[in-house]
């Protein structure tokens, strides 16, 4: 080959390398779902965790022979009641199993009325109905994500025998508000925390607020033994009912006199040995990892506030920790080139972040309105009561929440910064392209 011919070859070869290098970087630059090169590729840190310990424990507990409610369910509730600035713990089956214990402990049952937000997992609901009470619906603060406290009162009849604070993804409802109106109506509190594991309220664990604060062990949760729950409290009067109901009206150890619980309806919801040492295994770790949470958390949320239609939930003053069972955000779709939410959702999964659009509006939900029309409500509330319900149960605020609610999982938030500035590049990237990615 010739100088010249040599030349022009080698132009040639550096003109395509330069143009394959601004290919690569166009590529790179596009949303994945475009072609594009996604944000992450490495999978986020696994769920539940497992440990050797954990596995000692259950060993240790299927050695024994001794698997009924005994020595490590007790230990648990010990341990749990004194994490939780509560006099005393009732370990139950499950979240749902310590709310329905709840209820059946203050004698809720059919005739009455239960006050329950509509932004939250299903299970809030259902234990009110399986006590044939009446589900009562306040709109959401879409700011929070919580009941809004201002529309409570206006919620409560002289049929109103609870309300259901629910602290959803580990955010604590405004508990000096919900309190004062529940205090002044005579209304017990049963607190929703099966999300907020280690949330606070004004320093004090949030589900020691209230008449009982319920937790969920479910496999996605916190801490979590695939399934289980707890009841904490502060009245001693609570504890021995709660423990009778979910016990077949045994009587608690330690409870004072001889005073037996004569609350006629009972059942089963014991946690089992297996759970509590599954439990237990895992409380040396739970604090470290409520701050690597907390700690991803604000450096997230200061990275996404700044990203026009993105709003990530706030806390109310009093809430001094958030547990991040979710990290929550709005979505406006009108900022993302109209963009649809679970377009967003879409491209963001294909970025290799995981997230998921969040709740339907509950007081909505097909199940409710099933329970509403039997015959056995219809009996209890009439025709014209449960003609009313819909109007009563309207939540338009919340209806445009769940429409524009995001959130990310717990285990996507026990990375390390790196993995925050990641989520946050690939929300910039889908803003950045979010007409192309509207119009595919």
């Amino acid at each position: 080959m010739n100088r010249r011919a040599f030349l022009a070859a080698s132009g040639s070869l550096a003109l395509a390398n330069a143009v394959a290098r601004r290919s690569r970087a166009a590529a790179a630059d596009k949303p994945a779902l475009l072609g594009g090169k996604p944000v992450r590729t490495d999978p986020f840190p696994g769920w539940p965790p497992t440990s050797a310990p954990m596995e000692q424990a259950v060993a240790q507990v299927v050695r024994s022979g001794k698997w009924y409610r005994n020595g490590n369910v007790e230990a648990f509730e010990e341990r749990y009641a004194e994490m939780n600035n509560a006099r005393f713990c009732v370990a139950t089956s499950s979240g749902t199993t310590a709310l329905f214990t709840s209820l059946g402990a203050l004698g809720v049952g059919p005739g009455d009325e239960v006050i329950v937000p509509p932004f939250t997992f299903l299970a809030t609901v259902t234990v009110v109905l399986l006590h044939h009470a009446l589900p009562v619906f306040v709109d959401s603060d879409p700011e929070t994500f919580l009941m809004d406290p201002g529309k409570l009162d206006a919620a409560v009849t002289d049929r109103t025998k609870a309300v259901i604070p629910v602290h959803i993804g580990g955010n604590v409802a405004e508990l000096d508000r919900i309190g004062a109106v529940a205090e002044s109506r005579k209304i017990p509190i049963v607190g929703d925390a099966c999300q907020a594991h280690l949330a606070e309220w004004k320093g004090k664990s949030a589900g020691s607020w209230g008449t009982t604060g319920c937790y969920s062990f479910q496999l996605s949760k916190n801490l979590c033994s695939g399934e289980g729950g707890a009841i904490v409290t502060n009245d001693e009067a609570a504890a021995d009912a709660c423990f009778a109901f979910h016990n077949c009206l045994r009587r608690r150890s330690g409870a004072l006199g001889e005073l037996q619980y004569r609350g006629g309806r009972n059942g089963n919801f014991r946690m089992t040995e297996f759970q509590a040492a599954v439990l237990l295994s895992q409380l040396p770790e739970i604090a470290a990892r409520a701050a690597t949470r907390s700690e991803n958390a604000a450096y997230l949320t200061s990275q996404l506030r700044e990203i026009p239609g993105i709003r990530p939930a706030k806390m109310y003053e009093g809430c001094t920790r958030n547990a991040y069972h979710l990290y929550m955000f709005r979505y406006s779709a009108e900022q993302f080139a109209g963009l649809s939410r679970n377009g967003f959702v879409k491209a963001m999964r294909a970025e290799g972040i995981p997230c998921s659009p969040g709740y339907d509006p509950l007081n909505k939900a097909e199940f409710i309105r099933d329970a509403l029309s039997s015959p056995a409500y219809r009996r209890v509330y009439g025709d014209a009561e449960l003609a009313r319900w819909a109007e009563r149960c309207e939540c338009p605020e919340n209806d445009r929440l769940c429409a524009e609610s995001v959130w990310l999982y717990q285990n996507v938030l026990l990375t390390d910064r790196s993995a925050m500035d990641q989520i946050a590049e690939a929300v910039r990237k889908i803003h950045a392209h979010a007409a192309a990615l509207a119009s595919a």
